[in-house]
């Protein structure tokens, strides 16, 4: 099994508001960006957006090392959360719904396929991964403004 590293990062401006995202795969010697946003989004869905889009872009089952600064993502996944909102039907330990259970449904069904390990970092910081991932977010939310 290939092993991919992934970074990824998403932007808002307002929350909701234009937001972007952006994704670092490497492979080997090999490097691809991608990036993308919407008009009127939330910094949440765009922090799964980015590490969404970037195992879709995967063609076969790989292990993934996932680098984020959301906390949101990688507690969710890490403990168990989003299993566990999906399991209660899109709801919290407190009763509430989970949000953006239309993206989480998509990136459970891709940790299923590939073996995600994930990562914290932290934002705006030292590594050159994360920031260029920032860069690209931001320059995507832009589009919209």
């Amino acid at each position: 099994m290939k092993t991919v590293t992934i970074y990824t990062d998403g932007a808002c401006s307002g929350n909701p508001g234009p937001g972007g995202w952006g994704a670092i795969l490497m492979y080997g010697a090999h490097k691809k960006e991608l990036s993308g946003g919407e008009a009127s989004t939330t910094n949440n869905r765009m922090e799964l957006t980015a590490v969404i889009s970037a195992l879709e872009l995967l063609k076969e089952p790989c292990a993934v090392e996932l680098w984020s600064d959301s906390k949101y993502v990688i507690d969710a996944l890490d403990k168990g959360w989003a299993k566990g909102w999906r399991a209660k039907g899109w709801i919290k330990s407190d009763k509430k719904p989970a949000l953006n259970p239309d993206l989480w449904a998509r990136l459970l069904d891709l940790c299923e396929i590939h073996t995600v390990r994930t990562h914290w970092v932290k934002g705006h910081a030292e590594n050159e991964y994360n920031n260029r991932c920032d860069e690209l977010a931001v320059l995507e939310s832009r589009k919209f403004r």
